[in-house]
This record gives C-alpha cells, sequence and structure tokens, in this order.
C-alpha cells in the first residue's frame, strides 16, 4: 500500500480547481483521501498554487511519492530545498540558526 501525493479535481465542467491531497495509491481520483495540503487554481492568471509546506516535509519524510504536477509545484514553493536543509540539521552539517 503506497501513499501518493496526488491532485484531486473539484469545481464545474470547464473550470476546474484542484486539491493537492495524500491519498493511498489504490483510491480513485475523487476518492477517499487521508489529508488536503493545498490548493492549485489553473484558471487565473497567473495560476495560484499554496502549499503547507511543513505537512508536505511530513509526509515526504513518511514516504509519500508526488506525482510529476504535484512534484513540480513542491520544487517551485521550495519543500524539496527546505527538506534537504533539515536533513543537513540532523546530520549536524548545518547550523539550526541558518534554517
Amino acid at each position: 500500500m503506497s501513499i501518493r501525493m496526488r491532485l484531486q479535481r473539484k469545481g464545474k465542467k470547464k473550470k476546474p480547481f484542484y486539491s493537492i491531497v495524500i491519498a493511498n495509491s489504490n483510491s480513485p481520483r475523487n476518492g477517499k483521501f487521508i489529508e488536503k495540503i493545498g490548493i492549485y487554481n489553473p484558471i487565473t492568471n497567473p495560476y495560484i498554487v499554496e502549499v503547507n509546506v511543513d505537512q508536505a516535509i511530513y509526509w515526504l519524510e513518511k514516504g509519500a511519492k508526488p506525482t510529476n504536477t504535484v512534484k513540480s509545484f513542491l520544487y517551485r514553493k521550495g519543500v524539496f530545498y527546505k527538506k534537504h536543509l533539515l536533513n543537513g540539521v540532523k546530520k549536524l552539517i548545518f547550523d539550526n540558526k541558518k534554517v
């Protein structure tokens, strides 16, 4: 049983709105999910992406695998960079004050 970070479609026909959720890989796209960690609105110009960075890092450390689209959003928001720095703090490579 694998955990995925993926998009869940909401909104009306021809007006999509997506939630970034943590879900079991076997559950359907708009089905049951574990936790909602962000939103993505492609209609606005420029598009809006909001992500709870701390929750995203928590689930990545638990082993959740993001889809390609969600992965690009997480890179854009700096989630992987912050996770990298926090791992350095755990290994005493970086000082906690600099992070």
